[in-house]
């Protein structure tokens, strides 16, 4: 058998090669458990604000209620949540989850038109919004079929007078909430008074039920709803769960939430994962301000941290994180993009923890593969499938390649989801009758089966014949001291079809094109140095701190059609 996944023989010590499904029906049957277990202890926390399992327990309660007995809404309706990190957000997950309603997860940043598609397409019939974003809702919610909205502030939930002054200051002082009009909306506290004189509805979920739709795919085209079931996420929990292992402590652990909990990274490995071991989950409203979450981390005790490549980096280049109490920090995981060996090296230099890379898709709710949480340094891998997962490496023909070889990264879990909301077409795309899941990724496996992403498809930079992975060129290049970030894309090219150029944020105001050229020709082959090289202040980045590069490249596209 091991032959067939060789994996295996390289599993962490206690890891099991499958996991137990029949475990829990749903993912409410996870949290009932850990409000039980975990009552007295603290769940989540924001803004110097700590809610218990049990406060949290009664709250979500409350808003199941609200749901189910004030809007009579019902199993497999969609609910919007359009939030960033704070404690109304797992309240409102996990009392819709708890009601039997589907979580449309909505990123609070999107611009009318996102939105208006994301609702349009999910028949979402409530929507749950911060104060900050119900401009944009206002504007197109008339088109849509959401008839029902909460609204809240940043401060509702913290307290007087914390929570007052906090969304004094947020209107008025910052300019933070742009006004907006939409009389038929419900305040979050209303709600909850209204949802206290309701039982808990009792609702049948099983494993085929739907949890999510979780949006995936704006980057090719229009956005697909990824159809997450309680299966899928319950399998997802159980896997990244088998895969800490004893590495987490039950009621002991800190985690810091800085990645937004809409994301599918952090609902499932934060929100969900953490939930279940009855740790905490220190919510970071805005990561962007560096200087403010240096000072949270300070506070917090954190005993864990994920993140994305670009929020690493920018700790490390922010005063004063150098000097934080790393003793407690057992467990960095790095996922969303490709973690640069200069940053995972920093990272361990200046915490004294590995920076494990990990590895999923919105489609695989997320985790496919992960390294070994033991990892004694970087290894450029994204890990080993995680239990009961397999991996495989497959050609342009649909089949499988031996050890070594360079081709498509095919998963087949329990955690693949059940296919993209309403659009067939699109799932017989990415995932066959047999239960694979098309990745998009092109990546090699080696003899003990830790897989490593050479890069997606469609990024590939083709010199001359020669593929060019920007993953490589730009791990190169950040490893210049005067380089704070990069991107390379491919542009077109007379003579050799395309050739490699930098977009570059520099950490040295003094570093010069022929000083980065010359360091390029050092440390790449011909065909893979930059042919060209702009310096600028900052890179185009998605909700999540994702560079990217094909809005780099259609910039490069729409100024040669204009030119």
């Amino acid at each position: 058998m091991s032959n067939e996944r060789p994996w295996l023989d390289h599993y962490p010590q206690g890891v099991p090669a499958e996991i137990d499904l029949s475990a829990y029906a749903s993912v409410a049957a996870v949290l009932e458990e850990s409000f039980q277990r975990f009552r007295e202890r603290p769940a989540f926390a924001n803004f110097g604000k700590v809610l218990s399992y049990g406060q949290i327990d009664a709250l979500s309660r409350q808003f199941a209620g609200y749901l189910t007995g004030t809007l009579k809404l019902g199993k497999g309706d969609r609910i919007a949540i359009m939030m960033p990190n704070v404690l109304q957000y797992p309240i409102a997950l996990f009392g819709a989850l708890r009601a039997g309603l589907v979580v449309v997860n909505t990123n609070p940043m999107y611009t009318a038109r996102e939105l208006k598609h994301q609702l349009e397409d999910s028949g979402a019939k409530a929507i749950v919004v911060l104060d900050n974003f119900a401009a944009t809702l206002q504007q197109v919610v008339a088109e849509t079929e959401v008839r029902h909205i909460v609204t809240t502030g940043i401060g509702d939930l913290l307290g007087f007078p914390k929570g007052a002054l906090v969304n004094f200051v947020l209107k008025h002082v910052k300019k933070m909430v742009p006004a907006y009009s939409l009389p038929q909306a419900v305040r979050f506290k209303a709600a909850l008074a209204q949802g206290a004189e309701y039982p808990l509805p009792r609702v049948e979920l099983g494993h085929g039920d739907l949890a999510f739709l979780q949006y995936t795919g704006g980057t090719t085209g229009v956005a697909k709803g990824a159809m997450l079931s309680h299966g899928n996420m319950v399998a997802n929990m159980l896997q990244a769960g088998a895969w800490i292992g004893k590495n987490a402590k039950e009621g002991e652990e800190t985690i810091i939430t800085a990645l937004p909990l809409y994301h599918i990274f952090s609902l499932t490995a934060n929100g969900l994962v953490f939930m279940r071991l009855g740790g905490l989950n220190w919510l970071i409203t805005n990561p962007r301000d560096m200087p403010g979450f240096v000072k949270e981390l300070k506070q917090s005790g954190f005993t864990a941290l994920t993140g994305v490549n670009t929020l690493f980096n920018g700790l490390l280049n922010t005063p004063g994180f150098a000097e934080l109490d790393f003793s407690r920090l057992h467990l960095t995981l790095g996922g969303g993009m490709a973690v640069q060996r200069a940053v995972a090296e920093r990272w361990k230099k200046v915490t004294g923890c590995t920076l494990a890379e990990a590895y999923g898709l919105t489609e695989t709710s997320p985790a496919a593969c992960i390294n070994p949480l033991d990892l004694k340094e970087y290894n450029g891998s994204i890990g080993l499938p995680v239990p009961s997962t397999d991996a495989a490496v497959w050609s342009e023909d649909n089949r499988p390649l031996p050890v070594g070889e360079v081709g498509e990264l095919m998963i087949k879990g329990p955690q693949v989801m059940q296919g993209y909301w309403q659009r067939p077409d699109e799932t017989a795309k990415v995932l066959g009758a047999d239960g694979w899941l098309h990745t998009g990724d092109i990546a090699r496996m080696d003899a003990n089966g830790y897989f490593y992403i050479v890069d997606r498809k469609k990024d590939m930079i083709l010199v001359s014949g020669f593929n060019v992975y920007p993953n490589e060129v730009e791990d190169a290049v950040m490893a210049h001291p005067g380089v704070a970030e990069v991107a390379a894309v491919g542009v077109p090219d007379e003579h050799s079809g395309e050739v490699v150029k930098l977009f570059v944020v520099r950490k040295d105001p003094g570093l010069t094109e022929d000083a980065l050229k010359q360091f390029c020709r050092d440390n790449l082959t011909g065909y893979k140095r930059p042919k060209f090289i702009e310096f600028r202040d900052a890179l185009p980045k998605s909700n999540v701190g994702k560079i990217l590069r094909r809005e780099l490249r259609d910039e490069k596209k729409s100024a040669a059609a204009a030119g």
